[in-house]
């Protein structure tokens, strides 16, 4: 009788621990943002956060440092399941949803204020956007505006003649912008541009002053050019079908902890490009600023070749005329500070 009593005890409580591991999953996500970064820092706390909250049914597994390749390769290793999701840029997410080339376009964006009263309207119908492609978000982190950065002093178009400027590898915006200037870039992956800059293939990047920093391509530059070229921003994805795997609590506390992350990236990065902007120049890198008629040059040309890519179809028209539109209405309205240092 002992035994029998045992027994059923014992079956009981394996029932009992079968049923709290129900729908237990482990989503591994990989990022190229370097190990030890604010970026990584942050998405490992929301990660402890997580399991705790779910009692350990859903632990986020994060591959930072671009150990699972650059973002071609994380996207193919989503779709054959080795990963269930990860952390993109939006030009590494473009081929998945192409309107997510809209916030970086060239110099689209001339002020931090233009950028808040923008994708105050427009940040739900992009990622509403991206979850129709079968990935969920957790909404955009921003990351700044990319500065060029080079070896050689850039105050004029004519200043980038000859210049072997990077491009991420498929940055779509970056390839037509270039050959409209009639520039040769260097299309490289991001995890390649340090060796690039080491060996002399390369001598100027765009990049925001906290990733120039975080990626250690500062100490191989000597001039920064002050004049905002593109807004850049990322988000965190998980595949639809792994996230349905979860229990719609648990669903809700993933959305509640990496969206407060990804708030927090918003908040943050302003004051943090501030400051890796100043420790730049404290390290010796000497700031260029272009003359108002030269920089109206830029903005006229970065128009044509927004207007070049929405004729081609690079995004959604519609979508491009009517942040246009904000814009145009936010200008009329106030007479914003020109984004810079």
């Amino acid at each position: 009788m002992m035994k029998k009593v045992v027994f059923v005890a014992v079956f009981v409580s394996l029932l009992v621990l079968s049923g709290l591991n129900a729908g237990a999953a482990t989503l591994k996500l990989a990022s190229i943002a370097p190990e030890g970064s604010v970026w990584m820092t942050e998405m490992r706390k929301g990660a402890e956060e997580i399991k705790k909250r779910t009692d350990g049914r859903v632990v986020l597994k994060f591959y930072g440092g671009g150990v699972m390749g650059n973002e071609k390769s994380v996207l193919r290793k989503i779709r054959i399941g080795q990963l269930q999701g990860g952390a993109f840029t939006a030009t590494g997410l473009s081929e998945v949803y192409s309107d997510l080339r809209l916030y970086g376009l060239p110099m689209i964006f001339r002020s931090h204020e233009e950028v808040d009263y923008v994708r105050s309207r427009f940040d739900k119908k992009l990622l509403d956007g991206l979850e129709k492609t079968g990935f969920v978000s957790f909404g955009f982190g921003e990351g700044g505006f990319a500065l060029l950065m080079s070896h050689n002093p850039v105050s004029s178009l004519a200043d980038l003649k000859g210049t072997k400027i990077w491009i991420p590898r498929d940055d779509l915006i970056s390839e037509v912008g270039m050959k409209h200037l009639g520039l040769s870039p260097i299309s490289l992956p991001i995890t390649d541009v340090l060796t690039g800059l080491q060996t002399g293939l390369l001598d100027s990047v765009a990049t925001p002053p906290v990733g120039a920093i975080a990626f250690q391509w500062h100490v191989k530059v000597k001039y920064l050019t002050n004049v905002p070229l593109a807004y850049t921003y990322a988000t965190l994805i998980v595949g639809q079908r792994a996230f349905n795997r979860l229990s719609s609590a648990d669903q809700l506390v993933v959305r509640e902890v990496m969206g407060s992350i990804y708030d927090l990236f918003n908040r943050q990065s302003r004051q943090d490009n501030q400051e890796a902007y100043n420790a730049l120049v404290k390290h010796g890198i000497q700031v260029v600023t272009p003359s108002p008629e030269e920089e109206a040059l830029w903005h006229k040309k970065a128009e044509e070749v927004c207007l070049k890519m929405k004729k081609d179809g690079a995004f959604n028209a519609v979508l491009y005329d009517e942040m246009q539109g904000d814009l145009a209405e936010f200008r009329n309205q106030n007479n914003p500070k020109v984004a810079g240092q």
